[in-house]
């Protein structure tokens, strides 16, 4: 696996689920990690548990969708830690429900989260990069879900697929500076997001939650399995310490096969 020895990463949503288990691959491999988290609580927690992996470790209290909060966050990193050179931009929701009865409201909430909240921690990121000229690694968490639709998730669907536009233009404005930017399209990972998804689903769609996860969630896998957090954080650290612009633009399923490509 590649190393990051020395590399400062910021990973938003890492209070928990996929977000930590990258912090904590990163830090394994040598990283200084900023915890990005509207739970500043957790994100503390969390960094106390790098620390203890030699590394440097801080929690960083950030709602992705506020502009001067992304900035202010970004900043205290760099004053902190010294730079930026890693960013996983993870935080996100789920909601579920058919368009017709999908609220303005929680549309707006969660295209907010995903794409502006990618677009504000990338900006500010990139921003430290260029200055400092020495490159860097944008990672977005996309989805099969960048790739393929799914009943009641209109906002999102729409959203993952967003962040595959935007990693392409930040790819060719940011291959100038050495900055690379890729997507991880992660499938059903057991997580609390998920977990939250599958009593709505089976109400929506008049089905056992048995169902739901056999018929609908990994029905399309090679295999009935779930994609794990060390699976993505895997993927997460290949992004990260690749070191050339070889590989930027692109995006990575990693899924079980459910979708091929």
């Amino acid at each position: 696996m590649m190393r990051l020895d020395g590399k400062v990463a910021i990973v938003t949503g890492a209070a928990s689920g996929i977000g930590k288990r990258i912090a904590e691959v990163f830090a394994d491999n040598g990283a200084n990690v900023a915890i990005a988290d509207l739970n500043l609580d957790g994100a503390q927690a969390t960094a106390k548990e790098l620390t203890g992996k030699g590394v440097k470790a801080i929690g960083v209290a950030m709602d992705v969708t506020n502009e001067q909060q992304v900035d202010a966050g970004v900043d205290s990193v760099v004053k902190q830690l010294g730079a930026v050179d890693i960013l996983v931009s993870n935080a996100g929701i789920q909601i579920v429900n058919p368009i017709e009865n999908f609220s303005y409201a929680d549309w707006k909430k969660l295209m907010a989260i995903h794409v502006d909240g990618a677009f504000l921690t990338t900006r500010a990121c990139l921003r430290n990069m260029y200055a400092r000229g020495k490159g860097g690694s944008i990672i977005y968490m996309g989805s099969v879900h960048s790739k393929e639709a799914s009943k009641l998730k209109a906002p999102y669907v729409t959203a993952k697929h967003g962040l595959i536009g935007l990693a392409k233009v930040v790819a060719k404005e940011g291959a100038a500076h050495g900055v690379r930017a890729n997507v991880i399209c992660p499938g059903f990972v057991r997580t609390p997001l998920v977990d939250k998804q599958i009593p709505e689903q089976a109400k929506e769609l008049g089905i056992s939650e048995d169902e739901v996860v056999k018929k609908v969630m990994l029905k399309d896998t090679v295999d009935g399995q779930f994609t794990t957090v060390d699976d993505v954080a895997a993927c997460a650290l290949f992004f990260a310490g690749f070191g050339s612009n070889a590989l930027t633009g692109q995006s990575v399923v990693v899924s079980h096969g459910w979708f091929m490509q």
